[in-house]
């Protein structure tokens, strides 16, 4: 079973940037699907971006939501175990738990929660001046 530790989150000014990373337990990490997914107070859970597994076809393939676009990056290191999202250009409506999860390789690059099986337990990001 893989468990996914976030770290990196805070409180941050609008126009700022913070690094976000997705640890894994098991050092199996490159071996899934990775999803960020974020939620705000009163919002559904909302998929932000993913980067499918670096075996097989899919070879670390991303994705973004619209929201995302531009401004947030992600990326593995695979001999870390882990996967970042950098985001940058943060505007105080991407104040939101932000979620890792993993899902199996087959699926690719996707946002689809229901793909996802395991999930860490949030970091939480705050935009405000």
């Amino acid at each position: 079973q893989v468990q996914l530790v976030e770290s990196g989150g805070g409180l941050v000014q609008p126009g700022g940037s913070l690094r976000l990373s997705c640890a894994g337990s098991t050092g199996t990490l490159n071996f899934y699907t990775i999803g960020w997914f974020r939620q705000a107070p009163g919002k559904e859970r909302e998929g932000v971006s993913c980067i499918s597994s670096s075996e097989g076809s899919s070879e670390g393939s991303t994705y973004y939501a619209e929201s995302a676009e531009g401004r947030f990056s992600i990326s593995r290191d695979n001999a870390k175990d882990t996967v970042y999202l950098e985001v940058n250009s943060l505007k105080p409506e991407d104040t939101a738990v932000y979620y890792c999860a993993a899902a199996s390789r087959g699926w690719g690059a996707t946002l689809v929660r229901d793909k996802y099986n395991y999930w860490g337990q949030g970091a939480q990001v705050a935009v405000s001046s």
